[in-house]
């Protein structure tokens, strides 16, 4: 919530923080892979900008983005030593007239409000709404893991995490099945906090046995299933890049995952009214006894939005 975060950047950030990358003169990556979903098209990414990498792994550097400036060390003393040099330079500081033009800039970018939907309560749930709605009735501070597709990107744009260290997310292969033991293994190292995981109904039945685990342990892990009776962002892709030939991206058998979560010995709660996504929320929250599966049954055909296409540049974002 702080005025000058953008959001996340690449292939599904927002157009704020993806048009800021690409006319930046400027560009400091702190820990950052500058991954092939993060860069776009190699060749025109940040291409006005200087680019200083810091790292602890000298093999990070360079790798994929050549940096013009390359930074071995600490992230917390290095980033220590910035401010300390700067602070040095006194009258030579960043000019302040200068980053009013270029905040004046990133907010008109930031006023096309790319993340917009709307959400009518005689409609199919939006899935937004949900990570919306999961946000709301925890303040933003639950730890939140997911699995793997549309949910993923959808809980990484809408849930707006207001600390450090609350989003635990596979982004480096995208495995699927990652959420739910890593909702288990985060109740364990935090009794007290809420955990969620946030799936889809293709991913949560990778490590779906793992409910045991549970139960068996007396975690309070909550589970919420966006499911849109797709493999979501499969079906995204063969829309959108292959004249809507969907081929083994949809499901006619899918389970019953309330009746799941029940012989598990957890709770178990459906959800297709728009009017029950927030006091299910609720109800999920107050049990602490025992995990809880949420299912919201969400529209099958929405897609996520921005979407840069595989091979384009940062700044040729598909908008809706």
């Amino acid at each position: 919530d702080d005025e000058h975060f953008l959001g996340m950047l690449g292939m599904h950030g927002t157009y704020e923080a993806n048009m800021a990358v690409s006319h930046c003169d400027l560009l400091v990556a702190v820990g950052a892979r500058f991954d092939d979903r993060v860069t776009g098209k190699l060749d025109a990414f940040a291409p006005e900008a200087k680019i200083i990498h810091i790292d602890v792994d000298p093999s990070s550097i360079s790798k994929n983005v050549r940096a013009h400036l390359p930074i071995v060390g600490d992230v917390k003393v290095v980033l220590q030593q910035l401010l300390d040099a700067l602070a040095a330079k006194g009258d030579k500081a960043p000019n302040p007239e200068a980053l009013k033009v270029w905040w004046h800039q990133i907010n008109e970018w930031r006023a096309k409000d790319c993340l917009h939907f709307e959400q009518k309560d005689d409609e199919p749930i939006k899935p937004q709404y949900v990570i919306r709605q999961l946000h709301e009735k925890t303040g933003g501070d639950a730890l939140i893991t997911t699995e793997v597709g549309q949910h993923q990107m959808w809980a990484a744009q809408h849930y707006g995490f207001r600390r450090p260290h609350r989003w635990m997310t596979s982004g480096g292969l995208g495995t699927m099945g990652y959420g739910l033991p890593a909702a288990i293994g985060a109740q364990i190292a935090m009794p007290d906090e809420t955990v969620i995981d946030i799936a889809g109904e293709a991913s949560i039945q990778m490590n779906i046995q793992e409910l045991a685990t549970a139960l068996q342990y007396k975690l309070p892990v909550k589970v919420a299933i966006l499911n849109n009776t797709f493999m979501g962002m499969v079906r995204q892709w063969q829309e959108m890049f292959y004249e809507s030939r969907y081929s083994h991206s949809y499901f006619d058998s899918l389970p019953d995952f309330v009746k799941i979560a029940e012989a598990y010995g957890g709770a178990g709660f459906r959800v297709d009214k728009v009017a029950d996504v927030g006091p299910t929320i609720e109800k999920a929250l107050a049990i602490r006894d025992r995990f809880v599966v949420m299912e919201f049954m969400v529209s099958k055909e929405e897609n996520v939005y921005p979407m840069v296409p595989s091979g384009a540049a940062l700044h040729e974002m598909v908008l809706s």
